[in-house]
């Protein structure tokens, strides 16, 4: 069977495909540093009930793992490399973290708190 060509194909593909595009990068950023086998900061607040962005740099030498129970995740981050770890959408709450390697000095916790009440400027 032969199909109709429609002339609006690839404008749509290319509008959904930048629509894809623009939420993706809508995700806030939330940047995070491994230094000396500890989190920097140990405690971070995103808002709830939104995707989040981690960019997290593993400032030491050593590799880290970043590990969470809570948020379903685990990553290994090389000695004085950058990765990016997606979360959320969280709903109100905290979300502890650590890092597998040394588990003892490098904890932290995700804070997801309700934003939606803030008064705009």
């Amino acid at each position: 069977m032969n199909w109709p060509k429609l002339p609006f194909k690839k404008p749509l593909s290319a509008l959904l495909l930048a629509t894809l595009g623009a939420v993706v990068e809508a995700a806030p950023v939330v940047q995070l540093a491994i230094e000396q086998h500890r989190f920097f900061p140990e405690v971070v607040t995103v808002p709830a009930n939104t995707k989040v962005k981690l960019l997290i740099h593993n400032r030491d030498a050593s590799a880290e793992e970043f590990e969470s129970f809570e948020l379903n995740r685990e990553k290994v981050i090389l000695g004085n490399t950058k990765t990016v770890i997606y979360i959320g959408p969280l709903a109100v709450g905290e979300y502890p973290f650590f890092g597998e390697f040394n588990p003892s000095t490098a904890q932290g916790v995700i804070r997801a708190v309700d934003t939606s009440s803030e008064v705009a400027p």
